[in-house]
């Protein structure tokens, strides 16, 4: 079958080729158990307040935040934090990853992926990548994050930095179609 000029010209093929991955972003699918009255997803088992999904990870603050629909908030940065992000899975975020850590072995790799939207899994940032989230749904989407350093607002003891929201570009945020 022959296609259009102009067809041929805009064909391409879609790639289902594995997102790339950046050194130390770890994702943990998480079990989502169900009945007739709703469902409990388990985040995180502790032992003397680890967890045991991720090794080398102490949680020292948990937190809670609400992202308005179709809002990015974007880049920020730690020098010392690693994050564990969760979505719930009635939500539907775009989480953006970029490896800033010059002369890692994984520099300037992006990942995007889409927390929520029915699946239940944790998401291990560590320091150097930057992140940002877009809220893709029609209602506020909500974020639990388990941090390893206390947050402070005051400039002098702040470990988060931000990075513009379109640093690698706008079209980062766009929603693929096809």
């Amino acid at each position: 079958m022959d296609l259009t000029p102009h067809a041929k010209r805009v064909f391409q093929t879609q790639s289902y080729s594995p997102i790339p991955r950046i050194d130390g972003v770890e994702l943990i699918e998480l079990k989502r158990f169900a009945d007739d009255g709703g469902s409990m997803t388990e985040l995180a088992r502790l032992t003397d307040g680890l967890p045991q999904a991720f090794a080398g990870f102490a949680v020292r603050q948990i937190n809670y935040s609400e992202v308005e629909p179709g809002v990015i908030k974007a880049f920020h940065v730690h020098q010392r934090q690693s994050d564990v992000w969760y979505v719930p899975p009635s939500d539907r975020m775009l989480l953006v990853l970029i490896d800033v850590r010059q002369a890692s072995k994984t520099e300037g790799t992006r990942m995007r992926l889409t927390l929520g939207a029915g699946a239940s899994r944790l998401v291990r940032i560590p320091p150097g990548v930057a992140h940002g989230v877009r809220n893709l749904a029609a209602a506020p989407g909500r974020i639990i994050y388990f941090t390893d350093v206390h947050f402070s607002p005051e400039p002098a003891t702040s470990d988060e930095g931000r990075l513009p929201w379109d640093y690698v570009g706008a079209d980062i945020w766009d929603v693929t179609r096809g």
